[in-house]
């Protein structure tokens, strides 16, 4: 059920987000969404790890996770092109 509700929130933010924003706007705050999900299921396998090593492995891939999102998201918000695919 958890699972259910953050994809839901996560829908939610990115439909408000479509509200008028860029392209670029909208695929940053995108990026930031998926991050988040992704570090937060992250955080619910850490929650059922078997072991502290484990637990803090998971917590640690979720915060790298989190981090790697909003870094990809300003690069995306500033103009960065992270795959070499623009054409600018």
């Amino acid at each position: 059920m958890k699972t259910v509700s953050i994809l839901a929130a996560g829908i939610a933010v990115a439909a408000l987000s479509a509200c008028n924003s860029s392209p670029r706007e909208q695929a940053a705050d995108n990026i930031e969404a998926n991050a988040e999900m992704t570090a937060d299921n992250l955080e619910m396998m850490a929650d059922n790890a078997g072991t502290e090593a484990t637990e803090a492995n998971f917590e640690n891939a979720a915060d790298a996770t989190r981090d790697q999102g909003e870094a990809a998201a300003d690069a995306t918000r500033n103009g960065a092109d992270l795959d070499g695919n623009s054409a600018n």
